[in-house]
This record gives C-alpha cells, structure tokens and sequence, in this order.
C-alpha cells in the first residue's frame, strides 16, 4: 500500500484523489485511509497531526490527495456572539466563527448551556471547519491550567 509522508497545508487544487474525513477523522499520525476511488493509502506522518480541510496528503509516487470536510450533525448557533463565543471557549469547544453565527458539533450539555445564555439554536448537517488553534491550524484541546505551590488553582471553569 503506497504511503503519503507529508502533509502540504491548503494545496488540494489539482489533487488526484479525494479523502472525506470528520473533524474528529482528521486528527491522525498513522492510519489505512479510502479515496472516493476506492484506492486505499497509509498515512504515515511523523506526529499525529491535525488535517484541515483543503489541505493535500502527499503520496510517495508524488501525487496528491485532497483532504475534505466530511458533512456531520453540527449546530448553528445565533444570538449575542461575543457572550456565546466566550463561553463556549471557556470549555475548550473547537468551533467554527462567521461574521454572523458559530457552529459547533452537536452536545446536549453545550446547547442547554448555549440555550440559558439566549442563543439560537439550529441542527443542521454540514461540513465542520472550526477555527485552528492559536498559530492557525491544530486542534482546540482541552488542558491542565494547574496549581500553585499554595493548592489553589490557576483558573476555575464556570
């Protein structure tokens, strides 16, 4: 099976193939991927590693492989953005910003949440394209903000 080694960050025009992965798929190091051919590949990349979509896998025998958004259930949220923005970082949500509303992938616990705060709520299936992390790309990962010496910690979640 051919391996693709490298990544090239939004390089999918002219791709020879196609590979449709969720958010959740796009987050790999080494795993046996589909084209919408039928033609399989082993990614292999040095770390494990976030994709976006419009990025390009890079093929050993120099061919590319475009890399897409898969349509999965998300929510469109609409109502005060900063206020509803803020929250939903505050609990480490990867989510998607436009100049009028934010998604997020479906959880009852952040929409209950979303609900109280005054927002709008709309299911819908979509590709989810959240916004990187701090450098542009990567992954919204929860973290450790830890203790001090003296036992109290650095940063509560409300």
């Amino acid at each position: 099976m051919l391996p693709a080694r490298s990544l090239i960050r939004q390089a999918a025009e002219g791709a020879a193939d196609r590979v449709v992965l969720t958010y959740d798929e796009r987050f790999l190091r080494r795993k046996r991927l589909t084209c919408e051919s039928g033609a399989s590949f082993l990614v292999d990349l040095a770390e494990t590693t976030s994709l976006d979509d419009g990025d390009a896998l890079m093929l050993d025998d120099g061919r590319k492989i475009a890399v897409v958004a898969a349509v999965e259930p998300v929510v469109r949220v609409s109502g005060p953005l900063a206020r509803l923005a803020w929250h939903i970082g505050n609990r480490h949500t990867p989510c998607q910003i436009a100049a009028d509303h934010l998604v997020i992938r479906r959880d009852h616990v952040i929409e209950a949440m979303l609900k109280q705060l005054g927002a709008e709520l709309t299911l819908t299936l979509a590709p989810f394209r959240p916004e990187g992390g701090a450098y542009g790309h990567g992954r919204t990962l929860g973290h450790d903000h830890g203790t001090p010496s003296f036992g109290m910690p650095l940063h509560a979640h409300g």
